[in-house]
């Protein structure tokens, strides 16, 4: 049997592997080791596992992972988030639609902090679900703004998103955060902007909130002065070269630790749960990794690849026009797969591609992300909805779905305008002092 047809083998038995709710580690884990018996023989494989796997576990610049994870699980603990939310509140609550505005931007000023996205549609729908609800938001537009709002974690800088492509791929992790900046406040503009939209036609959707003075909005501001800080503490130094990413990793830790226990809003208790929660994440995509540096060198070994890039150039496609359907392919995919189990399946296929017709690996990886993003609240998996349902159990969520309709169109408007005008991602990284 050629490798090629052994690669195919393994990909189907992936994705069977994966249809039967294996965990995504799990079954990459089987996949590749077989994989590599079949090919190369056992040995081979139990060499391979114990090599790649005490390299990566080693790799210090993993050490951001858990430090990102930690500041986010800490922010939360100590309320940093609902003090982001009350500022953006303060400040345009009072507009139509303001409370599901403020909600998206409280999503942001999250993101920045936790660089997850299920934990931010979790923290900032058990914040601001309940504030809509009172002032008879639309269950539709409510739970839809919090899910879309959410996805801002994986594509806002720290972004676990970026850090595992940049693992797969040997790109900057400094980079990818900054080349995420601005397509990040540029997808935040347009989902505020939907809702602005969706409540000048339908008011009844997202009535005003109640006016604040202008004392109320300094003190809303002033609140969240402390994550304000940390924001740009972290981002702005790796930007102005003080920090490695690393470095603004455990900067960042440690502001959001100290500022909680001067401030007595962190425990040792919360501290501790925090902590435990940061190291089962870490652990979960340790393992993802390791798995993923298995049946990366049996896609090689079977030439899978070079196969597909074959298959691509035979096509006579521009550069642009590989780009778009790859992209095309990961939006359906989004639709069944969970989104690092994308990235470790298509990465080592597509990647070369992307090298070889002379695209940015930087620009890619950002569209990716966010490509990865559009999954988190598509059907019929769509993550983020769950997270949402779970805070909402009251809403159906073919209603959830649907509010998060509209949001899920600016993605790919923003899409759209990165594949136009790659500058907005590719500015800040070119401009980077080292």
């Amino acid at each position: 049997m050629s490798g090629t047809a052994i690669g195919l083998i393994g990909i189907a038995a992936l994705f069977f592997l994966l249809v039967l709710r294996i965990p995504v580690a799990f079954a990459m884990f089987v996949v590749g080791f077989f994989g590599i018996a079949a090919l190369n023989g056992t040995n081979a494989a139990i060499s391979l596992l114990a090599s790649e796997s005490f390299t990566l576990a080693s790799s210090p610049e993993l050490v951001v992972i858990p430090l990102f994870i930690l500041m986010g699980n800490v922010a939360s603990a100590t309320g940093m988030s609902r003090q982001l939310y009350d500022a953006a509140y303060a400040v345009i609550g009072s507009l139509k639609g303001g409370l599901a505005s403020a909600t998206v931007i409280g999503c942001g000023g999250f993101a920045a902090l936790s660089g997850s996205s299920v934990a931010s549609a979790l923290t900032m729908g058990k914040v601001a679900l309940a504030q809509m609800d009172r002032f008879n938001y639309d269950s539709r537009l409510s739970t839809g703004v919090v899910a879309a709002g959410g996805t801002l974690g994986i594509l806002i800088p720290p972004s676990t998103g970026f850090v595992i492509y940049a693992i797969l791929t040997e790109q900057s992790i400094g980079r990818l955060f900054l080349a995420g900046v601005f397509p990040g406040i540029l997808l935040l503009s347009l989902f505020v902007l939907a809702v602005t939209v969706l409540c000048w036609f339908r008011p009844e959707y997202g009535p005003a909130g109640p006016k604040t003075s202008v004392s109320q909005k300094l003190a809303a501001l002033a609140g969240a002065g402390p994550i304000v800080g940390i924001i740009v503490l972290t981002i702005g130094g790796i930007y102005g070269g003080l920090f490695s990413p690393v470095e603004a990793a455990a900067v960042g830790a440690a502001a959001v630790i100290l500022i909680g226990l001067v401030m007595r809003t962190l425990s040792l208790r919360a501290l501790w749960i925090s902590a435990k929660d940061s190291v089962v994440t870490t652990a979960t995509v340790m393992l993802i990794l390791i798995a993923a540096h298995m049946i990366n060198p049996f896609m090689a070994l079977s030439h899978i690849p070079s196969v597909v890039g074959d298959f691509i150039n035979a096509l006579e496609l521009s550069p642009t026009g590989v780009l778009v359907m790859i992209l095309v392919i990961y939006i359906v995919l989004g639709c069944f797969l969970e989104g690092f189990a994308m990235l470790v399946l298509t990465l080592p296929i597509f990647f070369p591609i992307i090298l070889e017709m002379g695209i940015d690996p930087i620009w890619f990886g950002v569209l990716v992300v966010l490509a990865l993003e559009m999954g988190l609240i598509s059907p019929p998996v769509g993550l983020n909805v769950f997270i949402v349902k779970s805070v909402a159990p009251k809403v159906p969520l073919a209603d959830i779905f649907r509010g998060v309709v509209p949001f899920w169109l600016m993605m790919i408007v923003t899409l759209a305008i990165l594949i136009a005008f790659p500058q907005i991602a590719l500015y800040l990284p070119t401009t980077m002092i080292n």
